[in-house]
């Protein structure tokens, strides 16, 4: 229930809202003496809305800027002392997977991977808060230094989380949405390839704000256009006009680099399946139908399908070798006159007399027309009377420019309750799948953090099984706790993070009891890693601020309750070694030995280890080996150790913890 104020109105708020009516572009947001966000009147644009000549004043500028955007981008350069701990018990296939599934507040974990993954990335696809008045949880600390930020890293509030709703009560200020989310696509833009792609979904309320936001980051010149997606669902409680589409952005991170590897095109939906249709028919000539009986059958039912669309629909024939194809005009579609090699007539194959050309020209010059007509491309009438026209066959023309506007009515609600996973307002798998498609390639990386109910996942493994690629995702969710009333807290989901992960596990299963897979190893695992304080104790960071006589109790500088895999992901993290490559333990003396990525780094974290077993690894020839600082079982191995590798692998690189 709402609160009685118990205090007069407070009247500078009052006169705030009224010059805003009356000067809307008067009206700003502040930081208050209470670091809370509020409104406020520009006095200078004040000043001059109520001037008739021009006030002096600040140099104007064109630029984009809210407050605490100088923190925001302070924020996401400050340095993190945290780490990603494995959980094996909650993966899927652990020693296998090349997917991850990372839970934590995404911006601590997309620092944590900004040296692992830097330019691995080929797509990014999100679909954060749209800063609706409820549904935004992530909050950061702008007061903090970045030592006293390093120092509390690991720290949440009293309730025990970073979490603050974004409530109708702070009035969704954009302030709030842009400081949450410039650090985090600051940072994730250091993970994407040169040739890489960002893909974010947006209602109306940031849309705007967004698009200024990826002008910031990623520059104007990088724009590759904005879809508007139509749901076909007008919103109910509308009180202007009646939104029924959302915007999915599309930004490169190069867009040279992007075109030189991208065509911009998506496969025709139902091409493949026109296709196949005609060919049944096709066979049934001379045994039931005449050729002019199936072509007039292929047509009847093409023009009965009613989800397919006008330019699908237009390759309503077949010739007589079988191939589906619609006639177009070859006239040039420029008002200006065409060169004169354009005006070359075409002589009729019968009669062989000149054809009529159009009134600007062919749209294609002579060379180009020559081969057209040699490989029977070019459609001609019963005589020379009938202007000839272009012959476009279905099977070369499978794909399609990437249209601006995207019609797509359903949603995956009911497939989700089918799944058993409660969740409200999902991403749709074939669209984020056509999209993953149409941007990348079968073996690249792809990367939600905002991942919800892990629709990126569901779609790249649904992607795979259909095409055999080896696409692989990382997926980054906070474990946001589940409304008590909500159908996903009914159903045992604590936080978006369970649930998140059962629907990979569900969709994994279901992909593989529906698809015949042949000659493939179809991954639907994941590695589940949890974000949390580092491992090492804080004398490992700052030990000149602990006497010399304490160091004999801080020999151990490891916190008590991390096992060797979570200084091993740690390492991987910090050498920047992929945390999905193949990880083997081994033993050697006794000693538990991880083995990763077929030897690029080995590393052992047990205590005693001798000098036969510093011999045994460097007979490997790692590129990298780390132990802890105080694992050498005495000093006589401590002395040998350097000769060791110096002798049997010279260029392994040696690091301690």
């Amino acid at each position: 229930m709402d609160k009685l104020k118990m205090h007069s109105i407070n009247k500078v708020d009052d006169n705030i809202q009224r010059v805003g009516k009356l000067f809307p572009n008067c009206l700003t947001e502040r930081i208050n003496e209470k670091g809370e966000v509020e409104y406020a009147i520009d006095f200078d644009i004040l000043r001059q809305e109520l001037s008739p000549v021009i006030v002096e004043g600040n140099e104007e500028r064109y630029q984009f800027t809210w407050p605490d955007k100088k923190k925001s981008l302070l924020l996401a350069n400050a340095p993190i002392a945290k780490t990603l701990r494995p959980c094996r018990e909650e993966s899927v296939d652990f020693d296998n997977t090349e997917n991850l599934y990372i839970e934590g507040d995404n911006l601590d974990v997309l620092k944590l991977l900004q040296e692992t993954y830097l330019g691995k990335i080929k797509m990014i696809y999100i679909d954060p808060p749209y800063n609706t008045g409820n549904d935004f949880v992530y909050e950061d600390d702008f007061a903090q230094s970045t030592e006293e930020y390093l120092a509390n890293s690991g720290q949440y509030d009293e309730e025990g989380n970073r979490l603050v709703q974004n409530n109708e009560s702070n009035g969704r200020f954009h302030t709030d949405w842009l400081n949450m989310m410039y650090p985090r696509l600051k940072v994730a833009k250091d993970l994407l390839a040169e040739d890489g792609v960002v893909l974010i979904n947006m209602d109306e309320n940031e849309f705007v704000n967004l698009q200024r936001l990826c002008v910031d980051i990623f520059g104007e010149c990088n724009d590759l256009g904005t879809i508007v997606w139509d749901k076909r669902n007008p919103k109910g409680d509308a009180k202007g006009i009646s939104y029924q589409h959302e915007y999915i952005i599309v930004y490169a991170k190069d867009k040279v680099a992007f075109l030189d590897n991208c065509k911009m095109q998506r496969p025709k939906k139902n091409a493949e399946a026109i296709l196949k249709k005609a060919e049944q028919i096709f066979r049934k000539i001379n045994l039931l139908f005449s050729f002019e009986q199936a072509s007039s059958e292929f047509a009847e039912w093409l023009a009965y399908q009613s989800d397919f669309t006008g330019g699908e629909k237009a390759y309503n024939k077949f010739d007589e070798q079988g191939q589906v194809f619609q006639s177009v005009s070859m006239a040039w579609p420029n008002k200006k006159r065409a060169p004169e090699d354009y005006f070359i007539p075409l002589l009729h194959p019968i009669t062989h007399k000149p054809c009529p050309v159009p009134s600007r020209g062919w749209r294609n010059p002579s060379s180009t027309m020559n081969k057209l007509l040699s490989k029977g491309l070019i459609l001609f009438g019963e005589d020379e009377n009938t202007q000839p026209r272009r012959k476009y066959l279905l099977s070369e023309n499978m794909y399609e420019n990437i249209p601006s506007l995207l019609y797509y009515g359903g949603s995956d609600t009911v497939m989700l309750e089918e799944m058993g996973i409660p969740f409200d307002t999902p991403k749709v798998v074939d669209i984020c799948l056509e999209h993953i498609k149409s941007f990348t390639s079968a073996g690249d990386i792809f990367l939600d953090f905002f991942s919800g109910s892990s629709t990126t996942a569901h779609a790249v493994m649904k992607l795979n099984a259909e095409d055999g690629g080896k696409r692989k995702f990382i997926m980054v969710q906070l474990p946001e706790e589940t409304d008590e009333k909500s159908e996903a807290y009914k159903a045992g989901y604590k936080n978006i993070c369970e649930l998140g992960k059962e629907r990979i596990r569900r969709a994994g299963k279901k992909i593989k009891d529906e698809v015949v897979l042949t000659d493939q190893n179809l991954d639907t695992g994941f590695r589940v890693l949890k974000l949390d304080s580092t491992n090492m104790k804080d004398v490992y960071y700052n030990p000149n601020d602990y006497e010399a006589t304490l160091f004999a109790s801080l020999a151990d500088n490891i916190k008590a309750d991390r096992t060797p895999e979570d200084l091993l992901f740690q390492v991987m993290l910090d050498l920047g070694v992929l945390l999905s490559c193949k990880i083997e333990e081994q033993e050697i003396n006794g000693k538990k030995v991880f083995n990763v990525a077929d030897g690029y780094l080995i590393a052992c974290f047990d205590e005693n280890v001798t000098a036969e077993i510093v011999k045994a690894i460097a007979m490997q020839k790692p590129y990298y080996f780390v132990m802890r600082d105080s694992s050498l079982a005495d000093d006589s191995v401590a002395t040998n150790f350097e000769q060791l590798f110096a002798t049997y692998s010279p260029d392994t690189i040696r690091k301690v913890l």
